[in-house]
């Protein structure tokens, strides 16, 4: 008889603990977790960059330095927000290394022979590859932030979110207008 008062219970309760979401709300979260991380590498890989393409551009333009300081404490900012790791200085120092990135491209059209440097241009191939791939890591991260947050929000894995601790994740957001574009980089 005492059987029979706990039968529904144990019936119902595999279904509510597989229900629960926890397993998929791991999966997400390390989803959007390994998301950033690209976009970390492709930042960093950015950063990298820069001080090449800097010095090529300076051997011809020596009197811009203002440009190249600018340049500089953009990357020097880029690489400290990386090691902070937050999303929203990542995306300002971004877009701070999107502008100094901006004035050196137009010093570099100010002079011709750098345009057919060699070693320019296969800096300017490998920067405009980056920045592709910037764009493509920032979309597969927001697109997994989506994801987690929304399935975060939904019952009945909300409750097993909150049991959790589990967070809604930021956004991988450019707050500056002139920055959602990516520089244009034409020689």
């Amino acid at each position: 008889m005492k059987t029979s008062k706990w039968l529904p219970l144990i019936l119902v309760l595999p279904f509510l603990l597989s229900a629960c979401g926890y397993n998929t709300i791991q999966t997400m979260d390390e989803a959007a977790a390994a998301a950033k991380q690209q976009i970390e590498v492709q930042l960093q890989r950015r950063a990298d960059l820069v001080p090449n393409l800097v010095e090529t551009v300076k051997g011809f333009a020596a009197q811009e330095e203002k440009i190249f300081t600018a340049v500089a404490e953009a990357r020097a900012g880029l690489t400290g927000a990386l090691q902070g790791g937050n999303v929203q200085q990542m995306a300002n120092a971004n877009e701070q290394m999107t502008g100094a990135l901006g004035r050196l491209i137009a010093i570099a059209e100010a002079y011709p022979t750098l345009k057919s440097d060699a070693t320019f241009l296969r800096l300017q191939d490998e920067l405009t590859g980056t920045e592709n791939r910037i764009g493509v890591a920032r979309t597969d991260y927001n697109n997994a932030v989506r994801d987690y947050n929304a399935y975060i929000r939904r019952f009945p894995a909300v409750l097993t979110a909150k049991v959790t601790g589990a967070k809604a994740r930021e956004y991988f957001e450019v707050t500056n207008a002139a920055a959602k574009e990516a520089p244009q980089v034409k020689f």
